[in-house]
């Protein structure tokens, strides 16, 4: 029986590290120079001075395994992540090459919006060992606050990114109620959520082209199934939209850039009489010193970013990139 679960334990380790670790970078098109009205609220090198200061403390923290200091520059779901991702390294030793976010700008999408909170999205380079480009979210949340990392998604192998306005213009942000396009942010979100969880058999496939995230959650889950029924185990993955944890950037094609936070629950029961056991050093690393049971639930932050096109549009809302953590792991 220990063995089997030790088969189990190596498909989620060997397959989980790979989702949403897609290699080469994404196609970025040229910026766009338009009409525009608003003034962006940040000059380039304000961004830059802005995301460099911010990175130069995130790094000082990786360095130092410091989760304390987390919260002065990071805030929504990537604090979540990170601090797990750190806490994973303190009892490790090593801390997963996916944390490495560049320090060179391929681009940066700069909102002209006069309230708050207002974003930044800002596209990297490739990493220093050819990593993909990340997408990050930084928001500033009141004029009395400091802009902060919010969300970071590594863009998929290949991906064709929608154009956007050059620096100097400025982007207009949307919100989850964005109209004119093939589905709302809000709606596209809570659609994709649905597919991720079920599938082919969802009711929205058809309106998602394919990406790299949804085919190895399809590929983890089958091998893991495999050894499950093995032992006459069963599993079980939810995926759900955080209500408001998303941000909109307007793209000049009259489409939407989406990132939004979707939480998901992994429940494994690995059958009568046996134990479930943590399924990766990750988990291992969660689960502590905890007591194992026949049924583990591990529990994700999963950052999703999405094209939604414009309503007259023939194509299909793109996933472009994600970023998936566990944060908890518990024995029922």
């Amino acid at each position: 029986m220990k063995k089997r679960f030790n088969v189990i334990a190596a498909v989620v380790l060997a397959l989980g590290m790979v989702v949403g670790m897609c290699g080469c970078e994404g196609q970025l098109p040229q910026p766009k120079a338009t009409q525009h009205q608003d003034a962006p609220n940040l000059t380039a090198k304000q961004e830059k001075t802005i995301r460099t200061n911010i990175l130069k403390t995130l790094d000082q923290c990786n360095n130092d395994r410091n989760i304390d200091a987390l919260g002065s520059i990071l805030e929504g779901p990537e604090l979540e992540i990170r601090t797990s991702e750190l806490h994973v390294a303190q009892v490790t030793g090593n801390l997963d090459r996916k944390t490495a976010i560049p320090t060179d700008l391929a681009q940066a999408v700069i909102s002209t919006d006069s309230g708050w909170p207002r974003s930044v999205f800002s596209i990297t380079s490739t990493t220093d060992d050819q990593q993909s480009k990340r997408l990050l979210v930084f928001r500033q949340d009141s004029a009395r606050q400091n802009y902060k990392l919010w969300g970071v998604a590594r863009l998929f192998s290949g991906v064709k990114m929608p154009s956007f306005e050059i620096s100097k213009t400025g982007s207009a942000q949307g919100t989850e109620k964005d109209t004119g396009l093939v589905m709302t942010p809000k709606d596209a979100v809570a659609a994709y959520a649905d597919v991720l969880q079920n599938g082919a058999s969802s009711q929205y496939a058809q309106k998602f082209a394919d990406d790299d995230l949804r085919a190895k959650l399809a590929d983890l889950t089958g091998q893991v199934q495999k050894a499950m029924e093995l032992n006459e185990g069963s599993q079980q993955q939810v995926f759900t939209p955080v209500d408001g944890a998303i941000s909109v950037m307007r793209s000049a094609d009259g489409g939407d850039l989406v990132v939004a936070r979707i939480n998901s629950e992994w429940t494994r029961s690995a059958g009568s009489g046996r134990e479930s056991q943590p399924a990766s050093d990750a988990e291992k690393a969660l689960f502590g010193d905890g007591r194992a049971t026949s049924t583990m639930k591990t529990t994700y932050v999963n950052v999703i970013a999405l094209y939604v096109p414009p309503a007259n549009s023939d194509a299909k809302i793109t996933a472009v990139g994600s970023e998936r953590q566990p944060v908890k792991v518990e024995a029922l």
